[in-house]
């Protein structure tokens, strides 16, 4: 019996309209994928994520990291535009896992950083969440077990008494190899077939 539903949110319930970067990059004079090609460089972004830096001083560095690669943009500026934006709800997705809090208790299980409270507020889904385990919070981010065991412990679940949900395979991977069920998000029929077969009503 599934108790739990455990939830990414990048690429599951939010998403990101490319655009957004694109634009801030040419308003700056910045050449295309220079942003997120520095803003998720592992050692930068591991300790974003773990609570290891703010979210504000993982920007800074970023505009940091830009500017030295390329001192003829506005690095601070391409940081700021980029930064504006909370993402968007992917609607239908949401209204499907809340389906599941009937009978399972729905919990967001993130690799954020300390921004994630603030960026769910702006998007209007803070109490969508039975229970939100962020990866900067507890010091483990996906696909470390940590992550997973901190979300079992705060419910008092059994691996095999949850579902986790990820757009990312070695995410999956990670969840399915201590025991919990695991789903490779992409499509919302495939996780509406998916949930039916666990917890929803066909």
């Amino acid at each position: 019996m599934i108790k739990a539903v455990l939830t990414d949110l990048d690429g599951v319930v939010r998403k990101w309209d490319p655009e957004i970067i694109q634009q801030a990059e040419a308003a700056a004079g910045l050449p295309r994928d220079a942003l997120p090609n520095t803003a998720f460089e592992p050692d930068l972004l591991v300790r974003a994520i773990t609570g290891r830096i703010s979210d504000s001083s993982w920007r800074t560095e970023v505009a940091e990291r830009l500017q030295l690669r390329f001192p003829d943009a506005d690095a601070a500026e391409a940081v700021r535009l980029w930064s504006l934006s909370p993402g968007e709800i992917d609607t239908d997705v949401l209204e499907l896992l809340q389906e599941c809090r009937e009978c399972a208790s729905l919990v967001l299980v993130t690799n954020a950083t300390t921004r994630l409270e603030t960026d769910l507020k702006r998007l209007g889904i803070s109490r969508t969440f039975d229970h939100i385990v962020n990866s900067s919070s507890i010091g483990h981010a996906k696909p470390h077990p940590g992550i997973f065991n901190a979300a079992l412990d705060l419910l008092s679940v059994k691996p095999g008494e949850a579902l986790f949900i990820d757009d990312k395979i070695e995410n999956v991977d990670a969840a399915t190899g201590i025991g919990i069920h695991g789903y490779h998000y992409a499509t919302l029929d495939g996780l509406k077939y998916e949930l039916e077969s666990y917890i929803l009503p066909g």
